[in-house]
């Protein structure tokens, strides 16, 4: 039985989004350009020609383009590059970091307390020429509020396996390009791991959303629009028959506005941990804000999903979930910060969100969330503090719930209406 069809949760643990898809924060915003315009990105990452007098030293290559994996800003370091001849500049990253977690009203599945490794994986990147590709592999664990924790042993081989993302970039212009390969999702406003996001863990929005697909990607960029559109199998089912789509428009160098979407074009029976039943099956839809103010990042937006009845799966009437969230962040070495004030190093994301579900269980609606029309609400807390390659962040997490079904909620007997959860993530960055 998958993780979020145990009697304390909702499901899945999924997703990453490569800058061509979750291009939400500002920086993610522009980098989504760059990884599109693939001329931009080649442009950025040519190496200039040396001085031809012995004397002169060569210039310093130009700095890294944009690369995927897509990281939101709390966390940032430069990859490494490489020359690999006839390929051209390679350039690799990555992450080692460990977590420790406390939690109340644990799951009979779950431990109250824990220590894991949360990351160990490796980002292989050529960002330039008509052919490009993208490899990130390693281990990892993908924690999310409200469901209980998969440790990493577990959670690499049953989610995504050791290459959890890897595809082939054809690039034949500027604005063009394809991809095709093991994909992040266009879906949603948060990325996969931990090391990608403002908080350690997901959020209850994100439980809604896929994470890697396996299909065929095409973007466009042109000025401030990005598009992409992909035939992909959704929550990782092996049935291509999802479709996604993905438009960017920067209104200025401060403000952008993406819309999401994708959905099941027919019905697929596939259940697994990576492959949630009714998510699989269900339209999806995302309007996503992002503004950058100083040394603020405000990010705001809503989603609405909607499962249709399956009663070939149990399900005889349809149900959706709809919600909203706000993720922002505050960077206390920025320049804006008054003096009295900066602290470089330190960010401090907060993240407050609230989600609710349609149907009941008396005529058989699937549940979505904690129960056929449950609801949710959380906020989340997480300081953090970059030091070169060096990172450290805590957080603390609250997740309530209403009308929920009964054994379907937190604790031993899944009759406890919150979660209360700290972590604490350390880690150094490749």
């Amino acid at each position: 039985m998958k993780q979020w069809e145990t009697p304390v949760l909702l499901r899945r643990c999924i997703q990453e989004k490569d800058l061509s898809m979750k291009t939400y924060i500002p920086l993610r915003v522009a980098a989504a350009v760059m990884v599109l315009s693939t001329g931009t990105a080649s442009a950025w990452a040519e190496e200039r020609t040396a001085a031809p007098a012995a004397a002169v030293p060569a210039e310093t290559p130009a700095p890294a383009p944009a690369l995927p994996p897509a990281m939101a800003g709390t966390l940032n370091a430069a990859p490494l590059r490489f020359d690999a001849g006839a390929l051209g500049p390679l350039y690799v990253g990555g992450v080692l970091s460990g977590l420790g977690q406390w939690q109340s009203n644990a799951a009979p599945a779950d431990r109250t307390r824990q220590a894991d490794l949360g990351n160990a994986q490796v980002f292989v990147n050529k960002a330039d020429g008509l052919v490009q590709f993208f490899v990130q592999g390693g281990y990892y664990s993908i924690p999310a509020l409200g469901v209980p924790y998969l440790r990493t042993s577990d959670a690499t081989p049953a989610y995504y396996g050791p290459l959890a993302q890897g595809y082939l970039k054809l690039a034949p212009t500027d604005s063009f390009s394809v991809m095709v390969g093991k994909l992040p999702t266009l879906i949603g406003a948060e990325s996969t791991f931990s090391f990608q996001n403002f908080n350690i863990q997901r959020g209850l929005l994100w439980n809604q959303e896929n994470a890697v697909n396996r299909g065929v990607q095409v973007n466009y960029a042109t000025g401030p629009l990005t598009l992409s559109a992909s035939i992909n199998d959704g929550f990782y089912s092996k049935h291509y028959s999802w479709v996604s789509f993905l438009a960017s428009y920067a209104l200025d160098s401060s403000n952008t506005v993406t819309f999401n979407a994708g959905g099941n074009t027919r019905h697929t029976e596939v259940s697994s941990t990576a492959t949630p039943l009714f998510q699989n099956n269900q339209q999806i839809y995302n309007l996503i804000y992002t503004r950058t103010q100083g040394a603020w990042t405000f990010q705001p937006y809503v989603q609405y999903t909607r499962v249709p009845s399956l009663p070939e799966f149990g399900a005889n009437e349809s149900a959706s979930t709809y919600g909203g969230a706000l993720l922002a962040s505050y960077d206390f070495g920025n320049d804006a910060t008054p003096a009295a004030l900066r602290l470089p190093g330190f960010k401090l994301p907060v993240r407050v969100e609230y989600i609710a579900s349609t149907g009941s269980a008396a005529a058989g609606a699937p549940n979505l969330l904690y129960g056929p029309g449950s609801r949710a609400w959380s906020i989340t807390l997480t300081p953090t503090y970059q030091y070169k390659r060096f990172f450290t962040r805590a957080e603390f997490a609250y997740v309530g719930t209403g009308r929920t079904a009964t054994g379907a909620a937190f604790g031993t007997d899944g009759n406890r209406h919150s979660q209360v959860r700290g972590m604490l993530e350390v880690g150094f960055l490749i």
